[in-house]
């Protein structure tokens, strides 16, 4: 079982990780935009693995801390999330975010994450309610609004890379690319992690 990598960033997206370790190997790992934002801009980085072994696969999703691996973990454990959607809802949110929607049982928010639905929603939060509180995660003073850490001025990088990151997610590119765009004309200099988090809630 895989822990942890630590290593060189050899390659970089909002959606995908990949870590150049001893001997050579590089590691290519999923992570979500808390991942990425933690990560961004650095030459090395650890990140804390989950492997998903299937008979057709072998995938490797990378967190940039434990708090964000467990709430991974525990998504999972909910029927009818998978990686890629337990992924999207901490992408659309921080750990502290997230942790405080399912304290606080706000279902209409989580259900704002594309795919989810309001009846899984519901069911995230019915499930993992206590054992999100008995973590201590939550955070009542957390300002449950998207922002971005890092201004980006507005050029055609920042879509294609944002339009890139959502087609990796399972979106079309046309209709993400419409989305992005709508978004980037509103606010021309807003950070990629602000237009991806933006566009999940659109698309």
């Amino acid at each position: 079982m895989i822990d942890f990598v630590k290593g060189k960033i050899d390659d970089l997206t909002p959606a995908t990780a990949v870590i150049e370790c001893a001997g050579g190997v590089g590691y290519a790992l999923n992570i979500s935009l808390n991942t990425y934002s933690a990560i961004q801009g650095k030459q090395d980085a650890k990140l804390y693995v989950y492997e998903a072994i299937r008979e057709d696969a072998w995938v490797l999703f990378g967190f940039a801390s434990k708090a964000e691996r467990e709430l991974f973990l525990l998504l999972l454990t909910v029927s009818g999330v998978g990686g890629n959607t337990a992924r999207m809802v901490l992408s659309s949110f921080s750990v502290p975010e997230l942790a405080t929607i399912i304290t606080e049982g706000n279902d209409r928010l989580l259900a704002t994450v594309k795919g989810l639905g309001k009846k899984t929603a519901q069911k995230i939060i019915l499930e993992l309610k206590d054992k999100v509180v008995s973590l201590g995660l939550a955070d009542s003073g957390e300002r449950l609004a998207v922002s971005g850490e890092q201004t980006v001025a507005f050029n055609k990088e920042v879509h294609d890379e944002a339009v890139e990151a959502l087609k990796m997610l399972g979106f079309p590119p046309a209709p993400t690319s419409k989305v992005v765009k709508s978004i980037l004309t509103d606010d021309p200099e807003a950070p990629i992690e602000k237009v991806i988090k933006l566009a999940l809630k659109m698309l």
